[in-house]
């Protein structure tokens, strides 16, 4: 018998249940951080791409030959800013696009011991679309 920290009272759970319900706390706290931000005017609130490990050759890096990726996934997204007219812009990107960032600018923002990154939309180079 353990406790759900879901729905707050005990359940029997599996020992493969178990560790999967150890792991869930965790993730809500690293989702509930940055939910809890919400980005004003025209900024976005972006997590940064991990660098890739490996070559497309199978090739493993060492830490010190990894080049920094500038890519991002946006997580947050504010309305907009306002025109001459006082309408509001809409954003060029939402919530779950892979955006390319600039090397510098943006500011850098930590919650609960992770690190975000938030830029003006006019800062974002581009949207990387999947096909």
């Amino acid at each position: 018998v353990r406790a759900d920290p879901v729905r707050g009272r005990a359940c029997r759970v599996g020992p493969s249940l178990a560790r999967s319900t150890r792991q869930r706390p965790v993730e809500a706290n690293m989702a509930q951080a940055f939910k809890r931000f919400v980005p004003l005017a025209d900024r976005v609130l972006v997590s940064k791409v991990a660098a890739e490990a490996k070559t497309s050759g199978g090739i493993l890096l060492p830490e010190a030959a990894k080049q920094e990726v500038h890519q991002a996934r946006v997580l947050a997204v504010g309305p907009g800013r306002r025109n001459q007219k006082g309408e509001i812009v809409p954003m060029g990107s939402q919530v779950g696009d892979v955006v390319v960032i600039p090397k510098y600018g943006g500011s850098e923002l930590k919650l609960e011991g992770e690190e975000y990154h938030v830029y003006r939309d006019e800062d974002i180079v581009g949207v990387i679309r999947e096909e």
